[in-house]
């Protein structure tokens, strides 16, 4: 049963990065609370696997193939969507670059060599899909009379990556794989356009908070996981799960009072 204020009974929520780890756990989350996700993604056999994930166990929900960075596509997915699915009153804006860091490629992420194509690739998934979305979607929530904007950042947009984690021996200084410049500047940007967002329909209550997950169990060598987890106070990651209940809050009337802020989930890595 769930209790009442944190139910999304009926409502219809996009969410981007559908496809990807964390989208598909956003997705299941609005469902169980009751919603409708609309899952959004590039990827488009990722996407298929996602939405029949869902639909294996009934819920109910939809998915669209769409180049988030397009303007046009994002306007015209807007308008189908109203028109196929209903008005939004919800967003995820979920979508993001992170490349594995256990990559071999990964040392062309540093500094001294990082193309500028990337950087402008980077920022394009991270922040301007994130204002296209915020902007076509939340006309959506104004006419509705209201609606939340949750943008999912990092625990990296509050503290520096600490580039030690990712060092591999026997490399030089100059070759060793560093946390890409963009996305911490990426998810830093997201707490600004999530404080921008919250003031700028007021005072229809179309809120925005920003969602910050620490580091999720995944595919990273045991040595990584070690490292990180001398870093974080609770001393595991995060299980792809874990970021459910923050996410159902933000979206739900159960944050009826909240915008504007950070809600930080990082098993207390951010404490030290």
């Amino acid at each position: 049963m769930v209790t009442p204020i944190f139910e999304l009974t009926g409502q219809i929520i996009a969410i981007t990065g559908a496809a990807g780890l964390l989208g598909r756990q956003h997705a299941a989350a609005v469902c169980e609370a009751g919603g409708v996700p609309v899952l959004l993604d590039v990827d488009e056999q990722g996407l298929a696997a996602a939405s029949a994930q869902l639909g294996d166990v009934g819920y109910r929900h939809a998915a669209f193939t769409v180049d988030l960075t397009s303007e046009s596509a994002v306007k015209a997915l807007a308008g189908r969507i109203r028109d196929e699915v209903g008005l939004v009153s919800g967003l995820v804006n979920n979508v993001a670059a992170n490349p594995p860091m256990d990559a071999a490629e990964a040392a062309t992420s540093r500094m001294e060599t990082y193309p500028l194509e990337q950087w402008d690739m980077d920022l394009s998934l991270g922040l301007t899909t994130a204002f296209l979305c915020a902007r076509e979607f939340g006309q959506q929530m104004v006419e509705i009379g209201g609606g939340s904007i949750v943008n999912i950042a990092s625990d990296l947009a509050v503290i520096a990556p600490d580039q030690r984690i990712y060092r591999q021996e026997l490399l030089r200084d100059q070759e060793q794989p560093v946390k890409p410049v963009t996305y911490a500047v990426t998810k830093a940007g997201l707490l600004g356009l999530t404080r921008y967002l919250a003031t700028y329909w007021t005072p229809v209550p179309v809120r925005c908070n920003a969602l910050l997950p620490g580091s999720v169990r995944g595919t990273q060598s045991s040595s990584m996981v070690a490292e990180l987890e001398t870093r974080i106070p609770l001393g595991r990651l995060a299980r792809p799960s874990e970021y459910k209940g923050g996410l159902v809050f933000l979206l739900s009337e159960a944050s009826a009072y909240m915008t504007g802020s950070l809600l930080i989930m990082d098993g207390g890595r951010t404490a030290w």
